[in-house]
């Protein structure tokens, strides 16, 4: 399969051209940074989608930006081009589209009031998180609540710039799948590390400013008390969650599950391990040797308390399993020693 992949020549972009070609198929990348081709560019893109089978859409900005500042941005390099992408392929007529999503546009995660079931609380407070109540509270009687794995079928609840943007790409994918008969896989990735992460820039992953502090004999700053929970998945195990869906969409004309000859589905990506902030930062430390990290109370207003991923639809449809246990993914990361592991469904 000839498979154009935007952004390929980026952290998970770079990974998932090195699994599609052990994989036996024929990557093309589409790179802004090593290029000077911008998926925004029409010209560049129809050049970019001759002979391709199918895309796989990594190019965005990332991250949750310093102030609203920087939502034209993020919508001009997310949405915008997004809708440039998919207007080629439609004039393409390049029928399968795998796009990176994001576990972002849920928002908060799956809540669960002991009297109240499954409630879905609103953004937190910013006096709240002053004042180091950083824990969501049913939204009905105010009472603690218990947090669990959030589902594809769950409501979507944007937060930031950055999560608005990556739902309005599934969206327009949505949209052009519908237009063009077109296949479309959202993978909603949840926090992906591992090698090749930036480092010390404003949309780096936590992972990765962590690993940046420790390189410079700095102790870890973990914001709120640490006791965030999150999904951490190996950037391998997510290069072969591509594959696996890129493949997937190769079905026979006659095959009509949401994989088969149009629609639009959604997977999460994560290890099925949920783990806190604290608990990364502190194997991280442990790893390499660095000094314990600190935990500061700061915040931002844009994130959330708890988001974690329940995979099982990505592992029973498709027949993908993360194969990068966390304590020797956050070993490599932070001393920069490859772990093998067999990677693949």
């Amino acid at each position: 399969m000839r498979v154009l992949v935007t952004g390929g020549a980026g952290f998970i972009g770079s990974h998932i051209v090195a699994e599609l070609i052990g994989r036996g198929h024929d990557p093309l990348v589409l790179d802004l940074a090593k290029d000077g081709r911008d998926v925004r560019d029409p010209h560049a893109v129809a050049e970019a989608l001759a002979g391709v089978d199918a895309v796989c859409h990594q190019a965005a900005k990332v991250g949750l930006g310093k102030d609203f500042g920087d939502a034209p941005g993020y919508v001009s390099a997310n949405d915008l081009g997004t809708a440039v992408l998919l207007a080629e392929m439609a004039r393409a007529r390049v029928p399968r589209l795998l796009l990176a999503g994001s576990m972002v546009v849920y928002g908060e995660g799956r809540y669960e009031c002991l009297d109240h079931g499954i409630v879905r609380p609103g953004p937190r407070a910013e006096s709240d998180l002053r004042a180091g109540r950083f824990e969501p509270r049913c939204p009905v009687c105010g009472a603690d609540l218990a947090p669990g794995l959030v589902t594809e079928d769950a409501p979507t609840d944007p937060r930031n710039v950055y999560a608005t943007t990556k739902l309005a790409q599934e969206h327009l994918a949505s949209s052009w799948a519908r237009a063009t008969g077109g296949r479309v896989i959202s993978l909603r990735y949840h926090n992906v590390y591992g090698p090749g992460m930036p480092r010390d820039t404003p949309y780096a992953g936590v992972a990765a400013l962590f690993r940046s502090s420790l390189a410079r004999g700095e102790a870890p700053r973990v914001f709120e008390d640490g006791g965030q929970r999150r999904d951490f998945v190996h950037v391998r195990d997510v290069a072969a969650a591509n594959a696996v869906a890129l493949e997937a969409m190769e079905a026979p004309a006659g095959v009509t599950t949401a994989t088969g000859p149009a629609g639009f589905t959604a997977y999460n990506v994560g290890s099925g391990d949920p783990r806190t902030v604290g608990d990364m930062a502190e194997a991280l430390a442990a790893a390499c040797g660095g000094p314990t990290p600190v935990v500061t109370g700061e915040y931002r207003l844009g994130d959330v308390r708890h988001i974690t991923a329940d995979s099982a639809r990505l592992r029973y449809e498709l027949g993908w399993r993360p194969v990068v246990p966390f304590a020797a993914g956050m070993a490599e990361l932070a001393t920069g020693q490859a772990v093998s592991f067999a990677t693949g469904p």
